[in-house]
C-alpha cells in the first residue's frame, strides 16, 4: 500500500544517511518480525533472552550514544579530578541519559601502565566513579548507571608502559534495557521496543527534521 511504501522509504533513507556516523548495523535485529510467520514474535523474544540478539542491540545503542555525546573523558597523571573538558563532555552524556530513561549505562575507569596493577586497578574505580557522580549530580537517576567497573591499566589506547592521557580516561556505554522482567529474564519483547523505539523512530525524526517524507502511521493500510 502507497504508505507502507513511504515508510519503508524513509526507512532506507535513515539508513543511508546514517551510514556514516557507523553506529548501527544495516541488518535489523530483529528482521523476521515483519510479515513473518505464526511463531515468529516468540522466537524473537527467546532470542533476546538467551542474548542472541541482546549483545547486538545494546552494541548499537552504545554506537549511538557515541555518536551524539562524547563517550570518553581523559584525566591528568595520577588524578581523578574532572577538568572543564572532561565536565562538559559528563553534561553531554547526562542530556543523553535523561533523554533515553529505559535503557541503563556502565561506566568503565581506565588508568595509563605508571604504577602499580592493584593501585591502577583502585584509581580507574575513582575516576569511573568521579563521572558518576558528577552526571548524579547533573539529574540523573543512580539507578540508570548501573554498575562502575575498572579495567586498570590492562585496556590501553595507545600501546605504551610511559605516561598516556589518552589512556587515563573512563568510557560510558549502554549496557542494558532497565529492570522489566518475566519470571526473573529481560523481556524480550520489551527489549525490541526500547532498541525501535530509540534506533528507528529516532532515525525517522532525523528525517523528518530535515524536510525529509514520513507517512502518518495512523493512515497505514488505507487506500
Amino acid at each position: 500500500m502507497k504508505y507502507s511504501t513511504l515508510i519503508l522509504s524513509a526507512s532506507a533513507i535513515a539508513l543511508s544517511g546514517c551510514q556514516s556516523a557507523n553506529w548501527f548495523s544495516n541488518e535489523e535485529v530483529g528482521p523476521t518480525r515483519f510479515n513473518a510467520p505464526f511463531g515468529a514474535a516468540v522466537s524473537n523474544n527467546t532470542a533476546v533472552h538467551t542474548g542472541i540478539y541482546t549483545s547486538e542491540m545494546l552494541a548499537n545503542l552504545t554506537r549511538k550514544f557515541a555518536s551524539e555525546a562524547p563517550a570518553t573523558i581523559n584525566f591528568e597523571f595520577n588524578s581523578t579530578r574532572l577538568d572543564e573538558q572532561a565536565r562538559s563532555a559528563l553534561r553531554r552524556q547526562a542530556q543523553w541519559v535523561k533523554k533515553h530513561p529505559q535503557i541503563v549505562f556502565t561506566v568503565y575507569g581506565h588508568t595509563d601502565k605508571v604504577g602499580g596493577e592493584a593501585y591502577n586497578k583502585r584509581l580507574g574505580q575513582r575516576r569511573a566513579q568521579a563521572a558518576v557522580n558528577y552526571m548524579i549530580s547533573l539529574g540523573v537517576n543512580r539507578s540508570k548507571l548501573r554498575g562502575v567497573a575498572s579495567f586498570g591499566e590492562t585496556q590501553p589506547v595507545v600501546l605504551t608502559e610511559g605516561p598516556s592521557r589518552e589512556n587515563r580516561r573512563t568510557v560510558t556505554e549502554v549496557t542494558g534495557f532497565g529492570s522489566h522482567k518475566k519470571e526473573g529474564k529481560l523481556d524480550g519483547e520489551y527489549a525490541l521496543k526500547i532498541y525501535d523505539k530509540y534506533i528507528k523512530l529516532e532515525n525517522l525524526e532525523i528525517i523528518k527534521d530535515k524536510g525529509g517524507l514520513i507517512a502518518d502511521a495512523s493512515s497505514e493500510g488505507t487506500e
